[in-house]
């Protein structure tokens, strides 16, 4: 008669043996990573020259903590699904700074920390938060929940549309308004993160959203940016419509693209690659979402910064957030090999920084 109560503690004893084994090697995983030789940050990078700047001063960062040592989630304990998304950021990180101590992907991995970078970089010191911005990736989203944050607003309800990108009015100081000693502390101590999404999807939907829809009446995109890259970039110069998906990746897969940039001002961040808007190889991200899973990721990261008793992330439509493959291949169906292979090489840095997949389209 005690043979099934011994066999029942045998089995909660197995089962709690598998839990500690599985919890060591969770921790094992968390060591590494926080204590990882650091020489891919360490060294002193050859910065590019950011397009939209004139000459600034470079901000040197000093050596920062990581993010395992910065990430203190709320809450009783780990739950399984928190310690999957524990994980699967950690894998991110990993991924970064190996691509970042890659030398033949440099010039395509590395930027300067200059006023570019640090003008698209908000500012939470209520709650220690740093985010940086990389448009059309449901940017508006995280402006709102950080003007709660800051205490501007009581609900992201209540904000009204048009004060989200009004920078006078939303109460977000950039990075830049801070002093290099007030700069360097931030970027030291504060939760850091950044929000990525494929490239090329990327890229679609900033140019229907400034040269096709245009739903906030930017008549700049339309009247002076599009005809700039119609003159330059057209091939038929007899076409008299307006701009063209194939005229952007043109533009956007030429080398000596930065010319125009100049031009355009600050209006390129909406293209420009993510590694020019953040510099990922120079300053130490805490958590890096993904746009494809944003439906998980928006939520730990609240919860990573501490945050998440004080704010939801606003509620994401069905499906917004899926990758369309076929969205994208009908887009790039009528352009040639080697100005989409052009376009690919400028932006292979923020593919392998990030494991987004080379395009099926570009392999056949």
């Amino acid at each position: 008669w005690l043979m099934p109560d011994n066999m029942h503690h045998q089995w909660l004893l197995l089962a709690a043996c598998f839990w500690v084994i599985f919890m060591f090697m969770v921790a094992s995983k968390f060591i590494t990573l926080t204590f990882k030789d650091p020489d891919g940050y360490g060294a002193k990078q050859e910065p590019l020259i950011l397009t939209a700047v004139t000459k600034v001063e470079e901000v040197h960062v000093p050596e920062q903590k990581h993010w395992a040592e910065e990430f203190q989630p709320t809450g009783k304990g780990f739950s399984g699904n928190l310690i999957r998304q524990t994980l699967v950021h950690m894998e991110r990180l990993e991924l970064l700074r190996n691509v970042c101590r890659d030398t033949a992907l440099k010039n395509l991995s590395h930027t300067a920390v200059s006023k570019f970078v640090l003008d698209r970089i908000f500012v939470c010191d209520k709650h220690k938060i740093l985010f940086c911005q990389t448009p059309k990736v449901g940017n508006t989203q995280w402006k709102k929940v950080l003007i709660v944050l800051n205490g501007a607003f009581s609900s992201i309800e209540e904000i009204p549309e048009n004060i989200v990108h009004d920078h006078e009015k939303n109460g977000l100081p950039r990075l830049s308004s801070f002093s290099d000693f007030e700069i360097k502390k931030r970027l030291n101590l504060y939760f850091k993160f950044f929000i990525v999404r494929d490239p090329f999807e990327r890229l679609i939907s900033a140019f229907k959203d400034k040269f096709v829809h245009n739903p906030r009446f930017e008549p700049w995109y339309r009247h002076e940016i599009a005809p700039g890259i119609i003159r330059k970039y057209r091939r038929n110069r007899t076409e008299t419509k307006g701009l063209q998906f194939e005229d952007f990746v043109r533009y956007l897969g030429d080398p000596n693209h930065r010319w125009l940039d100049v031009q355009f001002g600050d209006h390129i961040i909406h293209w420009v690659t993510y590694v020019e808007l953040c510099a990922p190889c120079e300053i130490t991200y805490s958590v890096i979402g993904h746009h494809e899973t944003l439906e998980d990721d928006a939520p730990f990261i609240l919860k990573a910064a501490g945050i998440d008793h004080l704010v939801s992330y606003p509620t994401i439509p069905p499906g917004i957030t899926v990758y369309n493959k076929t969205k994208v291949e009908r887009y790039f169906s009528g352009i040639s090999k080697r100005d989409i292979r052009r376009l690919y090489t400028r932006f292979e840095g923020d593919f392998k920084l990030f494991g987004y997949r080379e395009p099926d389209f570009l392999l056949n």
